[in-house]
Formats: structure tokens, sequence, C-alpha cells
């Protein structure tokens, strides 16, 4: 379910009823935990958080005008879902991360190559992900993804 909302703050707003509340509290895990120069906007219909053209003025390899996106989060049809691409990137970011979602979360981790899934909201584990937020600065996101997908 892409939004067509144009901020993020639209973005909660539209939201169905259930869902406002869970999105806001990921939303502010993350920004309470995001290192500096990583910009919160909407791209792609989802509330992200991306490198900005003024430090990348690259921009994505796939569509140059876009900022270099880095996470998002979502409220898709049959879950939310909070997509990581250092997680995609770094073997060991992803060890780490799967070691700790047990310490963290009742249930077993719905994940695929960078989107971690919760069909029931009440086992998001704010706390783990303001936590891997912190994981990753944007100097370290700009040299992993020049190195993954700028060769």
């Amino acid at each position: 379910m892409q939004s067509s909302a144009t901020t993020p703050d639209q973005y909660i707003t539209e939201l169905p009823e259930d869902r406002k509340e869970i999105m806001q509290k990921l939303r502010v895990a993350i920004k309470k935990n995001l290192p500096k120069g990583f910009e919160e906007i909407m791209q792609y219909g989802m509330i992200s958080y991306v490198v900005p053209h003024s430090i990348y003025p690259d921009g994505y390899h796939c569509k140059p005008s876009d900022a270099l996106p880095f996470m998002s989060i979502a409220s898709q049809k049959n879950h939310i879902g909070f997509y990581h691409s250092g997680i995609y990137t770094d073997p060991e970011l992803m060890a780490w991360f799967v070691a700790e979602y047990p310490k963290h979360a009742k249930g077993k981790l719905d994940m695929g190559k960078s989107c971690i899934r919760f069909k029931n909201p009440k086992n998001i584990p704010f706390e783990l992900f303001g936590e891997l937020t912190t994981k990753v600065s944007v100097a370290e996101w700009i040299a992993k993804y020049e190195s993954i997908f700028k060769r």
C-alpha cells in the first residue's frame, strides 16, 4: 500500500486508527536515535530516512534525482514493515540483529532481505529498532553503498 502523502506527518494522519499510535511510536524510536546527517522524508510512498543530496549529490543509482535511501517504515496491508538497507548489505549487522531479536521480541522473526514484517504490531521491539538505527552513520552508509552498488 503506497501512500500519496507528501509528509511523514500526513502519512501518520491518514493511517487507520489502529496503526497510527504504533507507527508514530516506531517513528519516534527511529528519530530519537537517528545519526546526524540522515533526513526524514517521504520516498516511495513510505516514511524514509535518506542521505540528502546536500551530503551525497549523486543520489540513488537507480534514480539519481532521489536521495540515497537507507531506512523506511510503512503500514502495509497485512503488516507493518521496517526496511533497513544496512542489514541487507552488512552480514555482521544482520547477524547482530538476528541474535538480538529474540531478546527483545516475542514470536519468530519474519524477515526478507531488508524488510522486517510485523503482522501483530504488539510484537514490535521499539527499543531494538532504536538501537539498530544507531549502528550505521551517514559516512559508513555511503562507503558501504559505494563499495557494493558503485563498482
